[in-house]
């Protein structure tokens, strides 16, 4: 009897995930709602050249992936490819990272900038061209992508886990760890100026399905259709 009526509830329950690869570990059916952005901070903002090449914000851990960018500049180097890129963050591991650049001989082309939230994320970001985030792990979605998107950057991310169904179409993504191919993606974004414009012309309709308007009408959806039991 008790195990009748659990089935019965696993058969009518219904879950919401983040992304597909989130939704894959449930037991259950799970409706996939991607989260939304702060977009009242995140936004194109007037007046700042955007002069600034690559830019890194995360956590200062070895999941986020800063030594797989620190080492694929070192690889675009050896192309003859040297962009500034700009490191936003902290973390127990950064007295790490600062060395790894020095032993690279990326001091001149890589700049730490501390922590930076809200509003001052926001115009940093609008200042960069391209968003960098090379994760290790599989993230389960990636809104930093999203925050990056509306500044106007164009994203270059690990594909693993959500963080590619949160750069979508407005940019390049690269297996996870993979230094190589992240070389080569950065080269593409930083060379092809046609490449470029064509990811950016597709930020606008990408990130209009994740402003919090359109996200909390998804999961009214779903509420309605668990109460009215219509799945």
């Amino acid at each position: 009897m008790k195990g009748g009526i659990k089935r019965l509830i696993l058969r009518r329950a219904t879950g919401i995930a983040v992304s597909k690869a989130v939704a894959e570990d449930f037991k259950t059916p799970a409706q996939v709602i991607h989260n939304p952005y702060d977009t009242k901070t995140f936004r194109l903002l007037p007046g700042i050249a955007r002069d600034r090449g690559l830019i890194f914000v995360g956590r200062f851990v070895s999941d986020k992936g800063l030594p797989v960018l620190l080492d694929a500049l070192d690889a675009l180097g050896r192309r003859g490819l040297r962009p500034p890129l700009t490191v936003v963050g902290y973390g127990p591991e950064e007295a790490v990272w600062h060395r790894r650049t020095e032993e690279l001989g990326l001091t001149a082309q890589v700049h730490f900038a501390g922590v930076k939230v809200g509003a001052a994320l926001a115009e940093t970001l609008n200042a960069h061209r391209v968003l960098v985030v090379p994760s290790f792990w599989n993230e389960p979605f990636g809104i930093v992508a999203l925050e990056g998107m509306a500044c106007g950057c164009v994203v270059v991310g690990s594909e693993g886990g959500g963080l590619g169904e949160a750069i979508g179409p407005g940019g390049l993504t690269f297996p996870n760890g993979d230094v190589a191919a992240l070389a080569d993606r950065l080269e593409q974004v930083l060379d092809d100026a046609d490449l470029l414009a064509r990811l950016r012309a597709a930020l606008p309709e990408h990130l209009a399905r994740h402003r919090p308007p359109k996200v909390a009408a998804r999961y009214l959806e779903v509420f309605e259709r668990v109460v009215h039991g219509n799945h």
